[in-house]
């Protein structure tokens, strides 16, 4: 497929495919058109001055994956070279720079650009994407066929809301906007907060500084460490016996997968929890200070938050002569500290460990779908933000996101899940990346059907339904972050994504790609004739439309009706032809493909005749035949 246009700052710049974001999900995506399609023409904008997106931005001391090695990497890009069973962020930095930089992506990323708002135009079936350029202010346009978003939800870090910060006489910054070159040596550091970046930042900083408080704002449940490191034999292994790796990491995904049931609100879920809450509790207690044991053992269920693993020697670090932990409230950040409800805590440094702002996605940027209508302003009609596969959205043809809406797990990798959307929505563009269609777009009812089964299947699980307070759920109690179901599951959706949930939208005179030299082929190997004749029908009927017109169709349309001379079937098709006289397009065939076929199987055992008739027919007869089944009746 043709390759990269340059890009002009004069409005003219275009390529088929836009993807705003570069980091993991962006190279995958990236990668994964290459190796599917031989396709490169893509362009990719980020706010950051490098790619690798959250594993950029995060560069605080300490800073981990807390998923296996071997799940954090591509399915077509395995590494025998992790040193540890949970890499370290700057390991996985260089892992992602080494997969863009073999499918020669870098060179189509635009660095230190913000998108600032997307439109669609429903007669040229073209994005423009509005950017600006974050060194030197300008503002410029770049057109598109097809838009993805890989912005991520941990990407926005959560201002202070401790009120006073302009008076410190101090350095306040977050975890996700580290200085590398700050010293903290003989420093009274106060960190904010305590999930997973604090579990990591505060044992690595800890033998630096003269004193470290840590506020403890919530609980969580601390795991025992999984982080062994791969000695040079086992990489060795990896890298020279075949298979060896690709066995590894299919022994961890099912071990991972099998925990998926820890977070169902069942039987057999409810005792798995117990368990394993008797486990890290008694972990807990044997590692940590017992004076700090009120302080940080939960009393909610064990996944109602994103679990912790203590791969850093966070519980050991407490027994430290200069480290304190309190759950006193910050009540104010004054020149000297910060003022609690206990007293004052003296800093010269402050280091806010409390997250993102995952309330909303894409954040600042605005997309314009279909007849002017905005994603927020979509998203309204629901409790909360949805997408069909965490990927789709009705109303926004040619529009995907990458790990959007519902697509976070508690239980495996992200990467697994961005894989499975890039899989899914490139699946469902292959039309159009084909030149066969000009859009594809998700309809209405299977975005409110897909939410409504979403929502109430998070409702049986822990993430809705587990005495915690979390970033997942809404105050509503709408649930726009987990996925509800397995990977395994979600990989079975992408691999058969349902066609009658979709509108494609062809171009006039539209003709099946090699439609003639496949069915000839066929012939010409001896496959039975009634095989070419439904393998001829499905490549016309495959993207719902067709061109009477044409004759090829016009003889596939032959073949329908004479193979599936039923009915239930005419029935349908009238109801369908009649859309399509309408509306020019198709919009859905029933199981016009499946009765096609049953039927064929069932009433016709030989149709080589009727097969080397169809060579034969003309087009000039489809006019009698559609007005015979358009008739009353």
């Amino acid at each position: 497929m043709s390759a990269s246009k340059p890009i002009h700052k004069d409005g003219s710049s275009y390529t088929r495919v836009a993807c705003i974001g570069a980091g993991a999900s962006g190279i995958g995506l990236g990668a994964t058109l290459k190796r599917w399609y031989n396709f490169d023409d893509i362009r990719f904008f980020d706010h950051h001055p490098d790619s690798g997106g959250t594993w950029w931005a995060n560069r605080y001391p300490g800073v981990a994956c807390d998923i296996p090695s071997a799940l954090y990497s591509f399915s077509f890009e395995l590494n025998p070279d992790w040193r540890k069973l949970l890499s370290s962020g700057e390991e996985i930095k260089a892992y992602h720079d080494r997969v863009r930089d073999k499918y020669s992506l870098r060179e189509k990323m635009v660095f230190s650009t913000e998108a600032l708002r997307c439109e669609w135009d429903d007669e040229s079936s073209v994005w423009t994407v509005y950017l600006r350029d974050l060194k030197t202010g300008e503002e410029y346009t770049h057109r598109c066929q097809v838009l993805f978003s890989a912005v991520g939800q941990l990407v926005v870090p959560r201002k202070c809301d401790i009120p006073g910060a302009e008076k410190f006489n101090g350095r306040i910054l977050h975890s996700a906007e580290w200085d590398t070159s700050l010293d903290l040596k003989d420093k009274n550091v106060v960190v904010v907060g305590n999930g997973c970046t604090a579990s990591q930042l505060v044992p690595s900083i800890l033998p630096e500084v003269k004193h470290l408080t840590q506020i403890v704002r919530s609980k969580h449940w601390i795991f025992p460490s999984l982080n062994t490191r791969y000695s040079s034999r086992i990489k060795w292994i990896f890298r020279y016996i075949p298979l060896t790796m690709r066995l590894n990491r299919f022994l961890i995904f099912c071990i991972t997968e099998s925990s998926w049931r820890l977070f169902q609100m069942t039987k057999k879920g409810k005792e798995l929890r117990q368990k394993k809450r008797s486990k890290v509790e008694k972990y807990m207690r044997s590692k940590a200070p017992a004076k700090y044991h009120d302080l940080l053992i939960p009393d909610y269920e064990v996944g109602c938050k994103r679990r912790i693993f203590d791969s850093s020697g966070y519980l050991k670090c407490l027994s430290a002569d200069n480290i304190t932990l309190t759950d006193a409230k910050a009540l104010e950040i004054v020149p000297e500290g910060v003022r609690t409800d206990k007293g004052l805590i003296e800093a010269d440094i402050i280091a806010l460990a409390i997250g993102f702002q995952t309330n909303q996605f894409l954040h600042q940027l605005e997309v314009v779908g279909r007849e002017g209508l905005g994603l927020k302003e979509h998203w309204s009609k629901y409790p909360g933000p949805t997408a069909y596969n965490s990927s789709a959205i009705s109303g926004f043809p040619n529009f995907f996101m990458l790990l959007g809406p519902n697509s976070a797990t508690g239980h495996t990798s992200a990467i697994i899940a961005s894989e499975n959307c890039i899989n899914f929505a490139l699946r469902i563009l292959k039309p159009v990346l084909n030149g066969e269609a000009t859009s594809v777009e998700l309809k209405k009812e299977a975005e409110e059907s897909y939410a409504a089964e979403i929502q109430a299947s998070l409702r049986k699980t822990v993430f809705n339904d587990g005495g915690c307070v979390s970033w997942y759920i809404q105050d509503n109690k709408w649930n726009p972050s987990n996925f509800p179901w397995t990977q395994a599951y979600m990989w079975y959706r992408s691999l058969f994504p349902t066609w009658s949930d979709w509108k494609i939208k062809l171009p006039l005179g539209w003709i099946p790609a090699n439609h003639e030299n496949v069915r000839g082929e066929l012939l010409e190997l001896g496959v039975d004739a009634k095989v070419s004749t439904i393998f001829t029908l499905w490549q016309v009927f495959h993207y719902k439309g067709f061109d009477p017109n044409i004759p090829n169709h016009s003889q596939s349309l032959l073949a329908l009706i004479m193979v599936c001379w039923n009915s239930n079937f005419i029935k349908n098709f009238k109801n369908d032809f009649s859309g399509f006289r309408e509306h020019g397009s198709v919009d859905s065939v029933h199981n016009s493909k499946a009765t096609c076929i049953e039927s064929a199987l069932i009433s016709y055992p030989s149709v080589i005749n009727l097969d080397r008739a169809l060579l034969k027919i003309n087009g000039a007869l489809l006019p009698t035949a559609i007005e015979y089944l358009l008739e009353d009746g």
